[in-house]
């Protein structure tokens, strides 16, 4: 029995030379609103189960939804950071029957959205399409009790009207993405831009930001979709990038067999790493849907769609764009975690000041994951030169820098009272000298080829100054003592 990468008996690996994977995600995200989409309810996260309500959230009879201006406003910044196109659009009626439903229907937008044909562009530089991005009210949240909180295991099953009626934001790429890894960046990219203009808060640990991924597959070069399965609900990057990979397998371990694929809704389970059938997969008909009765056409003016514009913030890619051109020489994977951790300002502010921007990014990447604290640009411009001028070791810059984002204050002043000074030259030639007298084999066998033992005098001669040592100046030392033996031999 064969066993996948992901260790589930049954599943190879898929053959990337005979299958190609198809993946297109729906992702539903929370607006940042006060209050909910039709109604004055609080949108709040948490709180006590069946508190955050009102007739129209709980779907009494006589009760109208009246449309919250601030989460089209949302969705206007959503469709413009995704270069969609903004137009007039129509809520409908999604019906279906589920206890979390107090209506038994969805006020959604079906063939008229507010945002449609736009695209998102990844970190590599690959376009993905974006077919619609809607607006919508989110439903309630159904809590199984007992077993293992699961509807087949519940004793009985509670329901929190809590959510229900909050603004949502359906984003709905074509089938574009190819692998679990481009997904995953599809939706990190898409959370950074939906934080970027204030428009939800992107927590998947609070289910601000949940995903339903379709996944196909097809044989190398067809043009052709196969049948589908979308998995719902997924909320995490981890588990997204599991789920695909795990649906990909099962489906070409079917089709190598010779058994079709059966079009589904599935569930992915974390712990067991497996996703398991719901239902048949519905399609448009089955949800009936129709015009919402109660809400006008939405139309959204072209001069307010303007302002809007204009109040947009910078993007995460022109972010990466504008670091990238400070910063030629730099990783595009560290430009990418700078921009995510929101430090790229911080870092080109730095750069300005007159710092290497190799450097500044090391120390913003590596050392700055925590947030910048209380350190100024103009601190970590004078840190950078002074490390570069030999002032201080790498271990002692980032000993510096700990202090000034817990203090605030001076490079300067931080390496005084750390009692960090630059070792004279001379001392450190004696320094080295001697550790060559104390290790006369390790000496002979780093001469002789072993590359690694620069590393071992490295660490005596930190060791012994407590850290004071240049690490660089340790090794051109060696080298040149190595080179002087060479010589006289």
């Amino acid at each position: 029995m064969s066993t996948g990468i992901l260790g589930v008996p049954g599943l190879g690996a898929p053959a990337d030379t005979e299958w190609e994977t198809v993946v297109g995600l729906e992702v539903h995200a929370e607006l940042a609103t006060e209050t909910k989409l039709f109604s004055a309810s609080p949108n709040r996260f948490g709180g006590e189960p069946n508190t955050h309500i009102d007739p129209v959230s709980l779907g009494l009879p006589g009760s109208l939804p009246v449309l919250n201006q601030k989460a089209v406003e949302l969705a206007v910044r959503v469709g413009l950071a995704l270069d969609c196109r903004i137009q007039r659009s129509v809520f409908a009626r999604k019906n279906y029957f589920y206890p979390d439903m107090p209506k038994d229907f969805q006020i959604s937008q079906y063939d008229e959205p507010i945002n449609t044909d736009g695209w998102l562009e990844l970190p590599s530089g690959k376009r993905i399409g974006i077919e619609r991005a809607h607006l919508e009210e989110d439903t309630g949240k159904t809590v199984h009790i007992g077993g293992g909180g699961r509807i087949h295991e519940a004793g009985y099953s509670l329901v929190d009207y809590n959510r229900a009626g909050v603004p949502l934001i359906e984003i709905v790429s074509r089938p574009e993405l190819r692998s679990a890894s481009e997904a995953r960046q599809y939706v990190a990219e898409l959370r950074a831009i939906l934080v970027a203009v204030g428009a939800s808060d992107g927590k998947m640990e609070e289910g601000s930001l949940r995903v339903d991924c379709n996944v196909s597959v097809r044989p190398r070069g067809s043009d052709r979709l196969g049948a589908r399965c979308e998995i719902k609900n997924v909320n995490s990057l981890r588990s997204l990038g599991r789920a695909i990979e795990y649906e990909a397998r099962r489906q070409i371990d079917l089709l190598s067999s010779g058994q079709p694929v059966e079009q589904q809704t599935r569930h992915w389970n974390e712990d067991d790493g497996r996703t398991h059938a719901l239902r048949s997969k519905e399609q448009d008909y089955d949800y009936r849907y129709f015009p919402e009765p109660d809400l006008l056409p939405l139309d959204p003016s072209a001069k307010w769609v303007e302002q809007i514009r204009r109040g947009l913030p910078a993007l995460p890619r022109d972010r990466r764009l504008r670091l990238a051109e400070a910063a030629p020489s730099v990783d595009a994977g560290h430009i990418a975690l700078a921009v995510e951790c929101s430090l790229d300002e911080l870092a080109l502010a730095a750069m300005s000041g007159g710092a290497v921007p190799e450097r500044v990014l090391t120390h913003v990447v590596h050392n700055l994951a925590g947030g910048p604290g209380q350190l100024a640009a103009e601190a970590l411009a004078d840190l950078v030169q002074m490390e570069e001028a030999g002032e201080l070791t790498a271990t002692q810059a980032k000993k510096v820098l700990a202090v000034l984002v817990d203090e605030g204050g001076t490079p300067r002043q931080a390496a005084r009272e750390l009692g960090f000074e630059a070792m004279d030259a001379g001392e450190l030639e004696a320094l080295v000298d001697g550790l060559i007298a104390e290790n006369p084999d390790e000496w002979s066998r780093w001469c002789g080829g072993e590359a690694k033992l620069a590393g071992f005098f490295v660490g005596r001669a930190m060791k012994a100054t407590g850290g004071r040592a240049d690490g660089k100046a340790v090794t051109l030392l060696l080298n040149a003592r190595r080179s002087c033996e060479s010589g006289s031999a």
